[in-house]
């Protein structure tokens, strides 16, 4: 429990310091456009087997095709931003984590809720949900402040 407590005190400490936000915001977005690249390359091998899926059910495996995307999308996020690195492929790569404010590590369900919630509210309000980051603190965006997330650099 003390350690808990302790590792708890020491991420809030970190969180707390500027360094960890600097240059989050233009990161955040060249990550986004490398895990969207990855995405669509795994799309690839699941397209051929839904082809493959048509083909043997008469063309009713082919309705899989309207979901391949978002499908993939959540698992991969499950997988990698739920993960023990806290970050997807594109986050590793340019040097930023998704961390909760409370210290406790992210799930994978926290990280496809984070998801949905950044493509309704995509959907919904595109750009209020990139100028939130320009007002509110840390340069968080309304995802993080509705789940009580924060984007750092992991090198800091």
């Amino acid at each position: 429990m003390a350690e808990r407590i302790l590792e708890g005190e020491i991420v809030g400490l970190r969180l707390d310091d500027w360094r960890a936000y600097e240059g989050v915001r233009t990161r955040r977005v060249f990550a986004f456009l490398i895990d969207y690249m990855i995405v669509a390359l795994l799309c690839i091998p699941f397209a051929i087997l839904i082809a493959i899926l048509g083909v043997i059910t008469l063309g009713l495996g082919w309705a899989l095709f309207g979901v391949i995307g978002p499908l993939v999308a959540v698992i991969y996020v499950w997988n990698t931003l739920g993960g023990r690195n806290q970050a997807t492929v594109g986050m590793r790569m340019m040097g930023i984590r998704l961390e909760r404010l409370d210290g406790r590590p992210v799930d994978g369900l926290i990280a496809v809720v984070h998801t949905v919630l950044f493509w309704a509210g995509n959907v919904l309000l595109t750009p209020l949900v990139l100028l939130a980051s320009l007002l509110l603190d840390r340069k968080r965006t309304v995802h993080d402040l509705l789940l009580g997330t924060v984007v750092t650099r992991s090198d800091f």
